[in-house]
């Protein structure tokens, strides 16, 4: 396995531990990730996600989804099939799992829909106003300059 060391990034950057604690995480992590279930993450709109998550055989009341310390977590769990059933094949899996997406910064669950056998998570990202680009006027020389009180910047996109 490898280790690598953060310290030279943290003394260089300002604002970039949590950067540095995911790449940390990623590596630590095992190798072999889980692949059950399957899943399709798309960009639906410039700022707009979508998660599916293939859960066939799984009712609403089976999943779970939940936002927690800056991470999305999709779990399920079926209720035991009755013992009178018998198989002569089972191809398809209902077994419990938890999958965990991690959200980046300004990002929202909006909502999650189950049809078809599959669940739907939209997310989008909002970008708070003092993070947009922002023209700032820029103050003659002199005198003038250091004593004229402080403007407030209008957006770029005013």
């Amino acid at each position: 396995m490898r280790t690598l060391d953060f310290a030279p990034l943290y003394r260089a950057t300002v604002g970039f531990d949590r950067v540095a604690d995911l790449m940390d995480r990623v590596l630590a992590a095992e190798v072999s990730q889980p692949s059950y279930p399957p899943y399709n993450i798309e960009k639906t709109a410039e700022n707009a996600y979508r998660i599916s998550i293939a859960v066939a055989g799984f009712a609403e009341s089976d999943l779970n989804v939940e936002v927690r310390d800056g991470a999305l977590i999709v779990s399920a769990r079926k209720a035991e099939d009755p013992k009178d059933k018998v198989f002569l094949h089972r191809g398809i899996a209902t077994r419990a799992f938890e999958r965990r997406f991690q959200l980046a910064d300004h990002v929202r669950v909006t909502g999650a829909s189950h049809a078809d056998g599959m669940l739907h998570i939209d997310l989008v990202r909002e970008i708070p106003e003092a993070l947009k680009p922002r023209r700032i006027e820029i103050a003659g020389t002199g005198e003038a300059a250091l004593t004229a009180p402080a403007t407030e910047a209008e957006p770029l996109n005013a």
